[in-house]
């Protein structure tokens, strides 16, 4: 765990690096398999002079993460106009358990990405990349998407930009020694069997997720 994004200019530099804990900071390694692996995080700007934060579903394609929203969410189209955002992942990988209270932690993996948001030259590919992340395969056993569907859908980019970006960790177990038991638990996301609403057989692409 080595960096925080690249070199940050003084106006952002107080963004760009992590004032406590910074043994915790992540490189971009860290930041990529955080962002491959997390299917939900949080975007967050202000709107009206008030702060404005919604979780959604989203998915990295190279240097940038790809959302997809209504074209009639007032707010994405206020972030789509320019408005400066950050996006956040959090991944919970562990309790961490020890002997007093005050020092009970967790083991995690999050990142905050800031920047503007880019329309999608490609509403098109940007949606088959987020679908292919949350459902690998599924894009080649469903119908093309329509245009109605498409002029409804709005497909954003958010650039991942060196100096805009902090991603952070913690791993390990309790600091100190104790006699009592202290120790960690893993924490992981499974998918169980997946609930039929019509149909006969859930398709390849639903049977791989949990198998």
């Amino acid at each position: 765990m080595t960096s925080t994004g690249g070199t940050p200019s003084d106006a952002t530099s107080r963004l760009a690096s992590l004032t406590r804990k910074p043994d915790r900071a992540a490189d971009r390694e860290l930041l990529d398999a955080l962002l491959d692996e997390t299917k939900v995080g949080t975007l967050s700007t202000v709107v009206d002079g008030l702060p404005w934060s919604v979780p959604m579903l989203f998915a990295r394609d190279g240097d940038s993460i790809l959302l997809h929203g209504s074209t009639g969410a007032g707010a994405l189209r206020h972030v789509a106009a320019g408005a400066p955002v950050t996006f956040t992942v959090f991944a919970l990988d562990g309790l961490v358990v020890a002997d007093t209270l005050f020092d009970h932690s967790a083991n995690y993996r999050s990142a905050v990405v800031r920047g503007v948001l880019e329309v999608a030259d490609d509403a098109q590919l940007a949606l088959e990349v987020l679908s292919d992340k949350l459902i690998p395969g599924r894009v080649a056993e469903v119908r093309p998407t329509t245009r109605k569907e498409l002029a409804a859908t709005v497909a954003l980019r958010l650039p991942i930009v060196d100096g805009q970006w902090i991603a952070k960790a913690r791993t390990g177990g309790p600091g100190g020694e104790s006699a009592d038991w202290t120790g960690v638990v893993p924490v992981r996301t499974v998918y169980d069997a997946p609930v039929t609403y019509s149909g006969d057989v859930p398709p390849d692409s639903v049977r791989a997720l949990v198998d």
